[in-house]
């Protein structure tokens, strides 16, 4: 166990989808992280999908850049879903603070804040959506992705 409380692990309408709740501690990202490559790893073998290494890789970056921001701006919990649908991994990090993360301007001599930056490049969409409380974004990671 990833010490995340588990809401969900189902199979619907052939798509596979995971979902996990984490406390806003220190370890959840890692935590998350681990939940990605787990999903991946059982998406091949129950699903026989072709996930590329890269897959992997940017699905638990993106996993990784979206929790720490979540744990950086949004006092309390997050909710982590991924869910394989048709030919892309959907990343959901849904978190408690209503203010929509804005990339910054190009700056290469800037230290940090480069995580949305990094997501949006990596990522076939990303969206935002500010929800009754907090706020839901959504970034879609081919499976094939290079």
């Amino acid at each position: 166990m990833d010490g995340a409380a588990r809401t969900g692990d189902r199979l619907k309408d052939g798509s596979v989808k995971v979902s996990a709740e984490y406390p806003g501690m220190p370890g959840d990202i890692a935590r998350g992280r681990e939940l990605a490559r787990r999903f991946l790893a059982r998406v091949r073998a129950a699903q026989g999908a072709q996930v590329s290494e890269r897959t992997v890789e940017v699905v638990q970056l993106v996993v990784s850049e979206l929790l720490t921001n979540a744990c950086k701006y949004a006092p309390g919990p997050s909710l982590v879903d991924l869910e394989l649908a048709e030919d892309r991994v959907e990343v959901t990090v849904w978190d408690s603070a209503p203010v929509l993360p804005v990339p910054g301007p190009a700056d290469p001599t800037r230290v940090g804040r480069h995580g949305l930056e990094i997501v949006m490049a990596v990522c076939e969409s990303f969206e935002v959506h500010r929800e009754p409380v907090g706020k839901r974004m959504r970034a879609a990671v081919g499976l094939a992705a290079t």
